[in-house]
């Protein structure tokens, strides 16, 4: 089993790091290979979804721009803007500068960002996640109502939901939320799901898989605002007082010294979220694509240390990708549980 699952993921990787599949990315000046710009563009968010190239020719799945410029609304598919120079209705993609890789409008000869809800790669990575999650649930609920059995155990996908659920309430939200959890769960349960399986998805390099999701740091601004907002307008009134009122001595708060500490504190928080799911997925997406480059750079160094440095890349990529599954769960695990941490502190009493 073990054989079964090395060979696998080894075809996966060289899936990945085959020339078909890098020869529309990470080109320099003269056509030569450039790891850095291959990285880069496998991480950034893009108005279209490059898929792979077949002898010479990009596969690639043009996304919906959706935008309001000076001159209104304008909704079309993205391949009339992505090319190089091409400019439609007034609006197109710029090169360099502050808006480098957004879609831009000219302004009295300059370039003026426009109010941009287009549907790009990560934003439609997250839409296929949030709908692999409402699968996961809606199957695993529909298995409960067709058994009226008290002590019915499902089995399947049911049994592993239960599994998972079960144990996230009781190990995590039970326990750090306090007597008020079942308020909390469905959002504690939606942000476990939500950043699990993107992670899982994230690292399976096939359409509509393989987006950089949860490593883009405005996905995870949102979350950590999500748990922010649960904090603060569901905490009860023993919680402000601790804020602005503490039990220290008066001349601290009367400075007032230790209400602006809680208040920083306030934010905090979520900003230590943010980052911590941010830089962990971004970190490992950055490691394993690095580590792919290593087979193009050492291309031209002879058969022999190709030959050599490509054995040990993959053998390095294997593990990072099996380590990558650990993190996908861990990130997902400790988002919930200081979620939950932060969310119990609001609903403690005096």
């Amino acid at each position: 089993m073990t054989r079964r699952v090395i060979i696998i993921i080894t075809a996966v990787l060289l899936a990945i790091c085959s020339p078909r599949t890098l020869s529309a990315s990470g080109h320099g000046n003269g056509g030569e290979f450039s790891p850095k710009e291959m990285v880069m563009e496998h991480l950034a968010d893009s108005y279209q979804w490059h898929i792979t190239s077949i002898k010479g020719h990009d596969i690639i799945v043009p996304l919906p721009v959706i935008v309001r410029s000076s001159t209104g609304w304008h909704i079309f598919s993205s391949d009339k803007i992505c090319h190089e120079g091409a400019v439609y209705e007034g609006l197109y993609i710029a090169r360099e500068g502050k808006y480098k890789d957004k879609i831009v409008e000219d302004a009295g000869g300059e370039q003026k960002r426009p109010l941009d809800i287009s549907l790009t790669k990560t934003a439609c990575g997250a839409v296929f996640s949030l709908l692999v999650v409402m699968v996961l649930f809606l199957v695993a609920a529909r298995a409960y109502r067709k058994r009226d059995e008290i002590d019915y155990c499902p089995k399947g996908l049911a049994g592993v939901m239960e599994w998972l659920i079960s144990s996230i309430l009781d190990s995590v939200i039970k326990p750090c939320v306090g007597s008020r959890w079942r308020k909390f769960a469905p959002y504690l349960l939606t942000a476990f799901f939500f950043i699990f399986i993107t992670n899982l998805l994230g690292l399976i390099p096939i359409f509509p898989a393989g987006a950089n999701v949860t490593g883009n740091i405005t996905v995870t601004l949102f979350m950590a605002v999500m748990t922010l907002l649960a904090v603060n307008l569901f905490g009860n009134k023993h919680y402000y007082k601790e804020i602005f009122w503490p039990d220290v001595p008066v001349f601290l708060k009367a400075i007032p010294l230790m209400p602006l500490i809680e208040i920083i504190g306030i934010f905090t928080k979520p900003f230590a979220l943010m980052m911590r799911l941010f830089a962990n997925i971004l970190a490992g997406h950055s490691i394993i694509l690095s580590l792919c480059c290593i087979i193009f750079v050492t291309v031209h160094m002879g058969a022999a240390v190709n030959g050599s440095m490509t054995a040990v890349a993959l053998l390095f990529m294997i593990f990072m990708n099996c380590l990558e599954l650990l993190v996908a769960f861990l990130q997902a695990y400790v988002f919930t549980m200081l979620s939950s941490v932060f969310i119990g502190l609001a609903q403690e009493g005096h």
